[in-house]
């Protein structure tokens, strides 16, 4: 078994708030991510597949069709969006950082998996100190 990793980039705003709380309690559990005029990241996606080297190709997967998979089916709808209110697979969800990454595991899984690889985990990297890590469990 060995394992490859693609990073890709994409920004986008969200805001994290509960609509079942006041506000004073959104802003002690949240603070700045409740701000009533959204905040945005510059995020790291990380996605590493595992698998059995292919004896044709010496791959795993092909990095450039992981790449355009997630830059397809991820990426291009995201990157420069309000999670909140502009991504369709979002909607109705609660914008964390643990919930966008659960959410492109199950884009992305299957379409790994067709590919003939396993996605092994997602690494959703929101600031320089705060990151996700999701293994689909």
């Amino acid at each position: 078994m060995i394992y490859i990793t693609r990073r890709e980039r994409f920004n986008a705003a969200h805001k994290l708030y509960n609509e079942n709380w006041s506000k004073e309690k959104n802003d002690e559990v949240f603070g700045k991510c409740a701000n009533a005029n959204w905040h945005g990241h510059n995020f790291d996606l990380i996605v590493t597949v595992k698998g059995e080297v292919d004896p044709d190709t010496g791959f795993v997967m092909n990095l450039k069709d992981l790449s355009q998979i997630i830059k397809d089916e991820v990426i291009e709808k995201v990157d420069h969006k309000n999670l909140n209110l502009d991504v369709d697979f979002m909607i109705g969800k609660f914008p964390s950082t643990e919930i966008l990454a659960m959410e492109f595991w199950r884009i992305l899984e299957p379409l790994i998996k067709a590919e003939g690889a396993q996605l092994h985990y997602i690494k959703l990297v929101e600031t320089e100190n705060n990151y996700v890590e999701y293994y689909g469990e």
